[in-house]
Parts: C-alpha cells; structure tokens; sequence
C-alpha cells in the first residue's frame, strides 16, 4: 500500500508481483501460499550457504559420535517421501531384551545458530504441505539430501537409545549423537506387507517393533489418551496437476508403529531434559503442550451429538478421555464418523509450543517434546540443541528467547495448516467441476443455517451448500437450538448428521 484512503480518497498501492493466469495449477497454489504469508522460494544467500556444506562426513566428526553402522537400521515413510527424518535400529540383547532406537536426522549439526539457514529455518518454522508440493523448511540439498536418512548411506544423528523387555518396559535409556546408516527404506504399504505375510525383508525385527507399539499404545489409552482418527483426503493428480480422483487415507499398523516410537522419543526426552535441572528452577526446554478442553465447548460438542444419539461424558475430568474414544469407537464406519471426529478435535484446545510444562492432555503426557522431525519443523531443531546444551552439562538457558520463538513456531504452525486445507479445498472443488451434473451423490449434513443445509459428499469429502430457495418442495424453519429445518407444511425435518442424496449444481473455484 503507498497511500491509505481517507473520507475523500481511495487507497492506493503498486502491484509488487503478478502471480499469473487465474486457474492454472501453479499460479493456484502460489496464489494460496501468498494469501496465506508463505514463501515458495528460498533466498540466494541461503541456497548459497546450503551448497557449501560438504556432502562427505568428516573423520573426526564420526569419531566423536556413537557408531551405531553395525545397526540394523531401517526407514519407513510415505511411498513418495523425499525426507526421511527418522529411522529405527533393533538388536536383539542377552536374557531376552532389545536395543531399539530411534534416530533422527541431526539437523542441528548442519543448521548453526547465527547462520543465514539458520534465520531462514527459524522464520518459516515449518515446511507446508499443500496438494501438490511440499515448500520445505530447509533448503533441497539439506532435506532431501545431508539431513535425509536415504538407505545405503552414512548419516549423522541424534538418537534416543531404548532397552526394552518384551512387555515394552524401559530398562535404559541414552540420549546423543550417533552416525547411522540406513540398510532399507520401506514404504509404509511395503511394511505392512511384511506383518501381514510375515515374508521379505527383516520380518521378525518388523513383528518385533510392531508387538511393542501395540503395548505402547494399548499403555497409552489405558492413562487416558483420546484416540482422534481424523480422515486425510489425497488426490491423484495429473501431470498439471489437474484432479483425476479423490480418496481418503487409510492408516494401517506400520503407519502406527511408527507414530508409537516417535512418541515415546519425544516424550522420553522431555522427560529426560526435566530431570536433568539442577536446583528448584527447571531447565529451559521446548514444550508440545496441549491443555484440557474449555468445560463450555465441551458440553456444546456432548448436547450436539447426544441429538444424534450419542453419550459423552464431560462432568468428571477423570472420564472425559474414556467416555471419548468409546464414543468414537461407536461412531465408526457410521455416516456420520467424518463429521464427529472433525468436530471432536475443533472442540479440543490446539496443541501448541510453549516452555511452559503444562502436559499433552490429548495424548495423556505429563510432559512432550517435539524432537523427531527436525527436517521439517523448528521447534525439533530447537528441543535438539537445548538437549545436547544440557547433555554437555549446561545450565538453563534464557527462557524468554525460547518463548517468544515458540509463539512464533505456533503461529506458523497454524498458517500452514490453513493453507494446506485451502488446497485441499481448492481441488476438491476442481475435481467435483468435472463431475456429471446428473450424478446423484450420498452425503451427510454437516451445517444448517438460516439460508439452507451445508452437505459433504461422502465419497470425496468436499462440502457444498443447498441453499433454501433449492429445497422447492416446501417452505423450511430454521430451528436454530436443535440444528434442524423444519418444513411449514410437510413438516419434514433436516437435521445435522441426516444422510441426503444430492447433486452438483454449480462449482466456484474463486471462493473454494
């Protein structure tokens, strides 16, 4: 803006950048990222800095690590990953025990304070993740390069160190860095297959992790974690980027096994750093926090689905956790499960960054950290260095530093994530242009409002509005306390969570 209006002018300003032609898949998603404040292209000073970093590890650089080479060493990530941030090593121990550790990419070797990478990682804070791209925290050459745990290669580390007993219980446990390497990078539907038919590579090691992440799990419920299971929509894109289907992510025991052992990374090295403090202040570390839910939006979530015939619990703290996942348990493979689960989570606090060690009510954590994908996210980057300060014997550091960057990760955090479901929104409304405009879909009401139904399309997840004036067959009441359309003469009724038949009668990709 160059100048601001004022009761007798109009504002004015200059056109900085043209994004391009309205409609083509790249200028779409650009034009997204720059509603949203989010870069797409990293500046000269740090791709420049980015490629002077030595691809070889230096000598005395591994001599002052753990060599954990020897290690059976494995990946499993997205089938079209690029960045593997984490892996997992097993070797079997006397009387029965097992070493499992869990190694992530040391990013903080290669990110150094003071840094033009380092701003430039501090700034965006996150990788975003829209439809069709990823726009990465960390400059190419780091994160799908030296930072990434490719197979085949040596790489440096930082590493939470477990020896376990068949049950899952925590006999021991080191913290440091470690030079890996990485024997086989499976997908996740490559993992899967292996438990499944017990056949392929490394079958009893994978049968092994995923007999623990069932313990783990199972101890994790068992102390009140809530088992949300929101539904991931993806595409099939063509070379332009243009939406030939829709589906929505299944998550299956690899997907599990792995999320059960990040867990128990992050949260063991919050632990670990908490008991490291020395005197009654605590050490500065960098939180995963999530706080219980707001009492008010609680009972709202409960009245709303006990109108859909369902029981929530929400009077004693102590039940909220269990009455919530055997209501979502009972709501699977209902129409309505979607709509519940999103609902679910949006009546829960955010989860945040603070160093303030306020627990992970939602996953039931005293204390969490996020330490196991520093690739993609600063805080990680942030927990890797307080942790190796305090292993070096540190005192605590400046809170107030850490706080402010924490705020700042959280905020975004949240942009990202707003414009990861803006592309979403973006496609699937593309996709559903292409539809037949006889085609008679299956959808769920998800919204009523005094101009009509909002309705989301089972089979593609996208949601549409029928306005009033399209429900032709009678004139229809907003009943506003009981989320309902009460029609003057039929007395129809059209309630939340009511499963319709609908068509497509227009799409506007302009407004999603």
């Amino acid at each position: 803006m160059t100048t601001w209006p004022t009761r007798t002018r109009q504002p004015e300003g200059e056109i900085i950048h043209v994004l391009g032609q309205a409609g083509e898949n790249d200028v779409e998603m650009h034009a997204i990222l720059a509603e949203f404040g989010l870069p797409y292209e990293f500046p000269e000073s740090v791709e420049k800095e980015a490629q002077k970093i030595p691809d070889a590890i230096p000598n005395a650089e591994i001599l002052k690590r753990r060599d954990m080479r020897a290690t059976l060493t494995f990946t499993i990530d997205p089938a079209d990953a690029k960045d593997f941030d984490d892996a997992l090593s097993v070797r079997y121990l006397e009387e029965g025990n097992v070493e499992i550790g869990v190694h992530i990419a040391d990013v903080s070797h290669y990110v150094r304070p003071g840094t033009e990478l380092e701003k430039e990682a501090n700034r965006r804070a996150t990788s975003v993740y829209l439809v069709d791209r990823t726009v990465p925290m960390l400059p190419e050459k780091l994160s799908n390069n030296l930072c990434s745990l490719r197979p085949n290669e040596d790489r440096l580390a930082f590493s939470a160190v477990f020896e376990l007993n068949a049950k899952g219980k925590i006999l021991k446990e080191w913290f440091g860095r470690t030079v890996i390497h990485s024997e086989r990078r499976y997908s996740y539907e490559e993992a899967q297959q292996v438990l499944d038919t017990k056949e392929g590579d490394y079958p009893k090691e994978l049968l092994l992790l995923n007999s623990i992440a069932k313990v783990l799990r199972k101890e994790r419920f068992k102390n009140g974690a809530i088992n949300f299971e929101t539904a991931e929509v993806r595409f099939r894109l063509d070379d332009n980027g243009k939406p030939l289907g829709v589906y929505q992510k299944e998550r299956h025991d690899s997907h599990k096994l792995i999320e059960e052992f990040m867990l128990l990374a992050n949260k063991r090295v919050a632990e670990f750093v908490y008991s490291l403090s020395k005197g009654p202040s605590k050490n500065t570390m960098v939180y995963r926090i999530h706080e219980a839910p707001d009492p008010d939006r609680l009972k709202t979530f409960a009245s709303f689905v006990g109108k859909l015939g369902h029981k929530l619990e929400v009077d004693d703290e102590k039940k909220i956790a269990k009455s919530m996942n055997s209501m979502l348990l009972e709501v699977e493979g209902k129409p309505e499960q979607n709509l519940i689960e999103s609902l679910a989570v949006r009546t829960m606090a955010k989860a945040r960054y603070s160093i303030e060690d306020l627990g992970h009510f939602g996953l039931a954590f005293k204390r969490y950290t996020h330490f196991t994908s520093p690739i993609r996210r600063y805080p990680d980057v942030m927990s890797h260095r307080l942790l190796q300060h305090y292993l070096n014997g540190g005192e605590s550091v400046n809170g107030e530093i850490y706080e402010n960057a924490c705020k700042h990760s959280s905020e975004r955090e949240r942009l990202a994530s707003d414009a990861e479901r803006a592309s979403i929104k973006y496609k699937q409304v593309e996709f559903m242009s292409t539809m037949d405009k006889d085609r008679i879909f299956d959808g769920i009401i998800t919204g009523v409002t005094e101009f009509g139904i909002f309705v989301e399309i089972t089979e593609t997840a996208s949601e549409g509005l029928v306005r009033m004036t399209d429900l032709g067959d009678d004139y229809y009441e907003h009943d506003k306390d009981n989320y309902r359309l009460i029609g003057q003469r039929t007395k129809r009724i059209y309630t939340f969570g009511d499963a319709v038949k609908v068509q497509v009668k227009d799409t506007n990709l302009a407004r999603r």
